[in-house]
């Protein structure tokens, strides 16, 4: 007889053995049972864990690596806090100001390591006067004085030496640029003369030094009045005339003497912040620590300890931080839209795993339940076997997030995984438990009430989104935006549960009416789901259609930007090229010839315009518009391309016959408006003070060489305007369609336009050379002042170059991805959670006579249905998220400029997205059957069917 367990006695009643049995831990007996199982647990927790850590420090980076780059593009004088005050004292006092404007910075940023940049400048520029100075257009040039602290450290002597103060009386000593020297015509030692002023002061300066700047990109340089090359400058007068401007350099001992040079001198620092070490989460206390420094307490307290009453510091950091936190808060949404789906196909991936776990150890968990295990002691030791799986990859995965995506911030991305893994973690023990709970019938009306409640909660936050838009710039993330999407594919998840059995059952049957059997078994088994649970999982049906909807509806946001972004930019130049010449030059024929042939012009038309027309004979007497020639047929085929001012050339074709017969012209809406209540023809007095009698035959809201709306203009044909008119046909302006090469048309331009015609202008070769000057400057292809060449691909790449949008279109497909490649394991997981069903049936099947490539067929034929009706009503769904919700969005800030609100809804992107998830989920459901299904009909003919 054997002794009870437990008790320690031997069979025949002897003393007890010295090694007593005792149990095997339960952890070590369960992973030693199931090693795949528990690997690929702590696999899926590493992943989930490592992408919920992952996705916060992305956040974080991109949004303060977008408002750096964002700052840096403005460049350092934009980003730098400038002081000034009245000249007074020297050089010791302005250091003294420098280290108290520096100390006082604000604790939420710092000052450049490069430091201040600070000195004294004179007031208004002096003429010099000597001959054989270069004077483009008749214009001498003019001259600042300067004095920089430290100028040594960033700037090499070539000839000569560094100024030193001098008696009073004498020239002022000066260091030259040598670029500038060159370019005006200076040489070292000469003594420049400057016109009189009102009080009869003449004062000269000395050329001792000519130097070069060690870097002419070294912010030292930066916003101050050309100090190591000569500018070129142009009058504000009505014809504008070409000149230089120059800075000379002068010692610190000459400060004195900037008052005598101009009045209105001033001591000057600029103070850079360092902007690679601003944080965008703390972008509203820089904005208060910035206002303090500017005219808050920072700045009464640095009056007080620089005794500087008339100390003004300004800065163009505050409009800069405003305009940062609109971007940011733009695009936002779209950074977060696209880990929100990924953290929904997360969970429901996660889910899955548990169920299938589930699934695979609920005969051991009844046979607990039957000998009498309870509730708590079971889940204490699944909480102890996920403990030893989970947590160790979570802990890991965490670790290598945080060593991998450095950042200042921690909590969001800790808070993350602790989340994930906590759910990693009890979603079995979760699931076991309710094992002990009571058996309650079919849950169809709880099923009911739930999805009515998220239907309730979906149509409340859709409302709420339509009823009051996007949240205001300074509002922060609108939660309501990110979740209504996500809420839309919930919703459509719940009721394509329902529908799908309709459908695929109809599938069914109308392939029972034929002689095949695969594709009826499979679609009534795809129908029908499997015996323990009578439907479909709803799971698998989630993660795709969240997968889905996140990617179709990212994906027309940001092709509505690009589209608006490419229509503003057209808009803007006119067409896809324009080419804006200045005044007194104009567009040869040979030009006009050859750019009509360059690859990818499609249309091409000259034009004439100019601003300085009179309407003459209105009721208002004369009425100042903007004049437009161009061929007729050519402009309106131009104005539908643009869908901007379209007309119908027929319209301008009328008119009288012979010299004095009035002209047909389309004018302006607001011009219309004005000339309501007159008839008849109207006088239009041109620049060169002729007069075109015109009728108006049409209008117009716009048009393409004219920018803007609310202009008064009209548009002339040309042929009967240049005959009444020959003025008019010196075209100034060139449009043209198409993909355009900007490169070889700027070749074009300057071969053709600016080589010919450099000459034409008012007073001849001074202009052209200084133009040439200006051209060599910046390279041998770039168009001198006044020539200017847009098209409409570099604009709209102008737009875009914005590092905050960058980076969030990068994180969202990124996002997108993951997201797909979770709904590929969403199905899988399906696919496995099945496997034993299927394969009894397809041992029973091939003992029947299915063949192996049938049983194949029937595999994929139970499975696809899903994964495709799936991605249609993804598709479907984010459709019906943009109609939704698309009033609610205002992409200016996304686009760079104003445009109308809303988001147009546009298939195709939704098509791309839908169809790319579910190739790609169909390939993995076919790998997945002819890898595993060969295997699974071998492995249970050997085994024997058990069920």
């Amino acid at each position: 007889m054997t002794s009870p367990a437990g008790t320690g006695g031997t069979p025949d009643g002897g003393a007890p053995a010295d090694t007593a049995h005792r149990p095997a831990p339960w952890v070590r007996t369960r992973l030693r049972a199931a090693p795949l199982a528990a690997l690929l647990t702590a696999a899926l927790a590493f992943g989930t864990v490592f992408l919920a850590a992952a996705l916060p420090r992305v956040l974080d980076r991109s949004a303060d690596q977008g408002l750096r780059e964002f700052l840096n593009d403005r460049g350092p004088a934009m980003t730098s806090l400038l002081a000034t005050a009245g000249l007074r004292g020297g050089a010791r006092d302005l250091d003294d100001v420098a280290a108290q404007l520096t100390a006082h910075a604000g604790p939420t940023y710092g000052v450049d390591p490069s430091g201040p940049v600070y000195g004294a400048r004179s007031g208004k520029s002096r003429s010099l006067i000597d001959p054989g100075l270069d004077t483009p257009e008749a214009v001498p040039p003019v001259m600042d004085l300067l004095y920089l602290q430290g100028l040594g450290d960033h700037g090499t002597l070539v000839e000569g030496r560094w100024p030193e103060a001098g008696g009073a009386g004498r020239p002022v000593q000066i260091a030259l640029g040598k670029s500038t020297a060159d370019t005006v015509g200076i040489r070292l030692g000469d003594v420049l003369n400057t016109a009189a002023s009102v009080d009869g002061e003449a004062p000269q300066v000395e050329v001792v030094g000519l130097f070069a700047a060690r870097s002419v990109d070294d912010p030292y340089w930066a916003d101050l009045p050309c100090p190591v090359q000569a500018c070129l400058t142009h009058t504000t007068d009505s014809l504008p005339k070409a000149y230089w401007k120059t800075a000379g350099l002068i010692a610190g001992g000459s400060l004195d003497r900037l008052d005598t040079w101009s009045p209105g001198a001033q001591d000057f620092w600029r103070v850079p912040i360092d902007v690679g070490h601003l944080r965008a989460d703390q972008l509203s206390r820089i904005q208060q620590d910035v206002a303090a420094y500017l005219t808050g307490p920072t700045a009464t307290a640095l009056m007080a300890a620089t005794h500087r009453e008339d100390l003004r510091i300004t800065s163009q950091l505050p409009q800069l931080f405003r305009e940062a936190t609109a971007r940011h808060e733009a695009v936002a949404p779209l950074a977060a839209i696209g880990p929100a789906g990924l953290a929904g196909v997360g969970m429901v991936v996660l889910c899955l795993a548990a169920a299938l776990t589930s699934d695979r150890r609920t005969a051991e968990l009844r046979l607990l339940q039957a000998r009498g295990g309870s509730r708590g002691g079971v889940v204490r030791r699944l909480l102890g076997e996920g403990a030893v799986t989970v947590l160790p990859a979570a802990a890991v995965a965490t670790t290598l997030a945080f060593l991998l995506l450095p950042t200042p911030r921690w909590g969001g991305g800790l808070l993350a995984a602790l989340a994930v893994a906590l759910f990693t973690l009890l979603a079995l023990p979760v699931r076991a438990a309710l094992l002990w709970s009571r058996p309650r019938a079919a849950g169809t009306r709880r099923r009911l009430v739930g999805e009515l409640a998220v239907l309730a909660l979906t149509v409340a936050a859709v409302a709420e989104v339509r009823r009051r838009g996007v949240a205001p710039v300074g509002e922060g993330l609108d939660p309501l935006l990110v979740a209504a999407p996500l809420l839309l594919a919930l919703t459509g998840g719940l009721l394509l549960a329902r529908i799908q059995p309709l459908l695929v059952g109809a599938f069914a049957r109308a392939a029972g009416r034929g002689s095949g059997v695969v594709g009826f078994l499979g679609l009534a088994r795809a129908a029908r789901g499997t015996e323990n649970r009578p439907r479909p999982s709803v799971l698998p049906l989630l993660a795709l259609l969240l997968a889905v909807t996140t990617a179709g509806f990212g994906a027309t946001v940001l092709d509505a930007v690009d589209s608006a972004r490419t229509r503003a930019a057209r808009l803007a130049v006119g067409g896809d090229a324009a080419v804006l010449l200045p005044i007194g030059v104009t567009v040869p024929q040979a030009f006009t010839t050859e750019a009509a042939a360059l690859p990818g012009v499609r249309e091409a038309v000259p034009v004439w315009s100019d601003t300085e027309v009179f309407l003459l004979g209105t009721g208002y007497g004369s009425t100042r518009v903007s004049a437009v020639v161009a061929d007729p047929v050519a402009y309106a085929a131009l104005a539908g391309s643009l869908g901007r001012g379209t007309f119908d050339p027929a319209v301008l074709a009328g008119g009288s016959a012979g010299p004095d017969g009035p002209v047909p012209a389309l004018v302006s809406t607001d011009l219309a408006e004005k000339l309501a209540g007159d008839s008849g023809n109207h006088r239009l007095r041109l620049p060169g003070g002729g007069e075109l009698l015109v009728t108006a035959a049409g209008t117009v809201d716009g048009t393409p060489a004219l920018q803007g709306d609310g202009r008064l203009f009209v548009v002339l044909p040309a042929a009967p305007a240049v005959a009444r008119a020959p003025e008019l046909g010196r075209s100034n302006l060139w449009f043209a369609t198409g993909p355009v090469d900007e490169d070889a048309l700027r070749r074009l331009v300057r071969d053709r336009i600016v080589n010919d015609a450099g000459q034409a202008r008012p007073s001849g070769g001074a202009a052209g050379a200084a133009a040439g000057a200006a051209g060599a400057a910046v390279g041998k292809d770039a168009l001198p002042a006044g020539y200017t060449l847009r098209t409409s691909a570099a604009m709209a790449a102008d737009l875009a170059d914005d590092p905050l949008q960058r980076s969030a279109g990068r994180l969202f497909w990124a996002a997108v991805l993951g997201a797909g490649v979770l709904a590929l394991l969403a199905v899988l997981l399906t696919l496995v959670r099945a496997a034993p069903e299927r394969a009894a049936l397809l041992a029973r099947l091939r003992t029947m006579g299915l063949r192996p490539r049938q049983g194949l067929t029937l595999i994929l034929v139970e499975t696809l249905p899903q994964t495709l009706v799936a991605a249609l009503g993804g598709g479907l769904v984010a459709i019906t998220a943009v109609v939704l919700l698309g009033p609610a969005f205002d992409l200016s800030t996304l686009v760079g400029v104003a445009i109308a609100k809303g988001l147009p809804v546009a298939v195709p992107p939704v098509l791309i997205q839908t169809g790319g998830l579910a190739v790609l989920i169909s390939a993995g459901v076919v790998a997945e059957a002819l890898v595993s299904g060969r295997r699974q009909i071998t492995t249970e003919l050997r085994a024997g069917d058990q069920r």
